[in-house]
C-alpha cells in the first residue's frame, strides 16, 4: 500500500488529517509512526515556504528509513497560523512560536485578547491560514492553501479544538472553532480546505 507521511507529531492535527484523507487508498502515518525524527528549522518567510522546508526535510529522512520504500510514499507538511488584522497580521508565520514554542496556548490566547482590549468587533477581523506542501516520489513539490475568515472573540470558548481555536470566532456558525464538532470543523477549517485541495492533487498525481 502507498504511504502518506505527514510531518507532525500533533495528535489533534493527525485526527483531522486522517478523517479528511480516510477515503484515499493509502496508509496515513505521522512522523513518529514512520520512525522519523528530525530537527527542522522553519526559516521561510511564508506559510508555503515553511511547509516546503518541513516536507523536504522529512522526505530526506524517509529515504534513509529502511522500512519505507521511497517509490511508495508522499510526504506532506503544513504550516499554519493566525493573522489578526488589527495587530498587523500577527502572529502570522510565528504563530507556533509566539511567546515561545513551549508557552501554553491559554497564555498565548490571553495575551492576544488583552492586546485587543477595547477593540470593537469590526476591527477584530482575523483569519486562519494553512499551506500544505507535498513532496512527491520524484522529488517535485506542490502546495495548496486554505483560509477561514473570522474574528477574535473576547474569551476562550470550547474544548473541541487546540491552539488558537478557542478564541477564533466564526460568524457563519456563531461559535469559535473550538466549539465546532469535528464534522463541522472538517468542512470549514483552513487545514481542511488546504487538505481537500491537496487530496485532489494527490488523486491525480499519486494515487
Amino acid at each position: 500500500m502507498k504511504k502518506i507521511i505527514f510531518a507532525t507529531g500533533n495528535e489533534g492535527k493527525m485526527r483531522e488529517i486522517r478523517e479528511i484523507l480516510r477515503d484515499l487508498d493509502a496508509q496515513v502515518l505521522s512522523m513518529k509512526e514512520a520512525g522519523i525524527e528530525t530537527g527542522i528549522e522553519e526559516n521561510g518567510t511564508t506559510f508555503e515556504e515553511n511547509a516546503t522546508i518541513k516536507a523536504q526535510a522529512v522526505a530526506a529522512q524517509a529515504k534513509k528509513a529502511a522500512a519505507i520504500s521511497q517509490a511508495e510514499i508522499v510526504v506532506l507538511a503544513d504550516d499554519s497560523g493566525l493573522e489578526i488584522d488589527y495587530l498587523n497580521k500577527e502572529p502570522g508565520i510565528y504563530s507556533a512560536r509566539y511567546l515561545g514554542e513551549d508557552t501554553p496556548y491559554a497564555i498565548k490566547n490571553k495575551n492576544l485578547i488583552d492586546r485587543l482590549e477595547g477593540v470593537p468587533d469590526n476591527k477584530r477581523t482575523a483569519r486562519f491560514v494553512c499551506a500544505i506542501a507535498a513532496v512527491l516520489p520524484d522529488g517535485s513539490v506542490i502546495t495548496t492553501r486554505g483560509v477561514i475568515e473570522g474574528r477574535i472573540d473576547y474569551e476562550e470558548k470550547g474544548k473541541n479544538g487546540f491552539g488558537y481555536d478557542p478564541i477564533f470566532y466564526v460568524p457563519e456558525y456563531g461559535r469559535t472553532t473550538a466549539e465546532l464538532s469535528m464534522e463541522e470543523k472538517n468542512h470549514v477549517s483552513h487545514r481542511a480546505r488546504a487538505l481537500k485541495a491537496m487530496k485532489g492533487e494527490l488523486k491525480s498525481r499519486f494515487l
